[in-house]
């Protein structure tokens, strides 16, 4: 297979306005995302929904497309931008990392490039974390995966995602909002309406699984840090020290 990761970002934010350009030891998160996407020997792109971003990343020396800003979701953004970059098509998987996620070990790209390349059925890869803490299992704003997944397996079939409590005693899959497309699926998920269940649930991997496109799931040992709030934000100021 050949590789590109793209990292979506845009400067509005509900929580954190201005995210991508965020100081983080003397250096905006998205350069730090992008830095840290490169360690994993792939190409890398920003795909951004804002001009400013598109400086910040190429005065870092990296490469940067500008999206329109009205797009509705970063998958959207990436679709857009892998058109623009590569229109002949030699890039056959797209890794979808987060521009949130400033130190995100640059393994994680190469795990969902590891899974599409290691299962034939799989149509998009991502990536799983054990529960952090018991608050996870009723916390709304963790989404936890479904897996077909059986004791000591690292990897398997995702059957769903939710944020609702799961019932029973067995392990809590944290999702781990990192993709891996082969790029036909990537162009027929973009190109579908939203499904119900992904209203509902306000999780766009839903959209997938109802067009009966099949995920598979790498568990990996620890969620990395996403930035999301000031909080978190002030976490990962403290990590650059």
């Amino acid at each position: 297979m050949n590789p590109l990761i793209m990292i979506p970002a845009r400067m509005a934010a509900t929580r954190l306005p201005n995210k991508p350009l965020a100081d983080i030891g003397g250096k905006p998160m998205i350069v730090r995302a992008w830095e840290s996407a490169m360690n994993s020997g792939l190409p890398v792109v920003v795909a951004a929904g804002d001009p400013e971003i598109v400086e910040a990343v190429e005065a870092a020396g990296g490469r940067a497309i500008l999206t329109d800003p009205a797009l509705p979701s970063g998958s959207d953004r990436i679709r857009a931008a892998v058109e623009a970059v590569d229109p002949e098509g030699e890039h056959d998987a797209i890794i979808n990392l987060q521009g949130d996620m400033p130190f995100a070990d640059p393994g994680l790209a190469t795990a969902c490039a590891a899974l599409l390349h290691g299962e034939p059925t799989c149509d998009i890869a991502t990536l799983v974390a054990p529960e952090a803490d018991l608050s996870d299992r009723a916390n709304a704003d963790v989404v936890k995966a479904v897996l077909a997944l059986s004791e000591g397996e690292r990897h398997g079939r995702a059957l769903y995602f939710t944020r609702s409590t799961l019932y029973g005693d067995a392990p809590v899959w944290r999702h781990i909002g990192i993709y891996g497309y082969r790029r036909e699926a990537l162009m027929q998920f973009c190109a579908a309406p939203p499904s119900p269940l992904e209203t509902r649930e306000k999780l766009e991997q839903l959209r997938a699984l109802e067009m009966g496109l099949s995920i598979w799931a790498a568990v990996i040992d620890e969620a990395p840090l996403s930035v999301d709030n000031p909080s978190d934000l002030e976490s990962a100021r403290r990590l650059a020290e």
